[in-house]
């Protein structure tokens, strides 16, 4: 059966096969990489707003990754984990339990790319069933959500909310 496609295909991958995921993978980083340039236009914090640029960079430089090579340098690697040091180091007394994802909305938009990270790890793990990859794909989608969290607890500390307890009744 011949598969149909768009003549108005907004991008030439979105008919692939459904149990490829690199389409997918793009979409989610371009997504993120969007939201990552939203969050940047509320940040007043000169020194932030310039790291999140270079961290939707980072994230277009990823997007291509399933499909041709793994083209993030060595530096942004490093870059992105001293960025997670930096935050970690500044909110260590924030992230010593389970928070709700809320806060101001800055936080809120950086819960939601902590998630949108994990949901990228997901898929990689998919495709890495199908096919071996890169193992520093995985390990810079896990630091790019772990990023999103430390900017998270970082930007409603700068907003003066405090964090909120999430005490789960399924993990005790």
């Amino acid at each position: 059966m011949n598969k149909y496609k768009s003549p108005y295909e907004a991008y030439p991958f979105l008919s692939d096969d459904g149990d490829d995921y690199r389409c997918d993978f793009e979409i989610l980083t371009d997504r993120m990489a969007s939201e990552t340039g939203l969050l940047a236009s509320l940040i007043l914090e000169e020194e932030l707003r310039n790291d999140l640029i270079t961290v939707a960079e980072l994230i277009y430089h990823l997007n291509a990754s399933l499909r041709t090579f793994y083209s993030v340098k060595i530096e942004e690697e490093e870059f992105l984990l001293r960025k997670v040091g930096e935050l970690e180091e500044k909110n260590r007394d924030r992230f010593t339990r389970f928070v709700l994802p809320v806060g101001s909305s800055r936080a809120s938009l950086a819960h939601m790319l902590r998630a949108d990270g994990k949901a990228l790890v997901r898929l990689l793990y998919r495709q890495a069933e199908k096919e071996k990859l890169d193992r520093k794909l995985i390990d810079l989608a896990n630091l790019l959500s772990g990023y999103f969290f430390m900017l998270a607890l970082e930007l409603n500390r700068l907003d003066g909310k405090e964090e909120l307890d999430f005490i789960s009744r399924n993990y005790k």
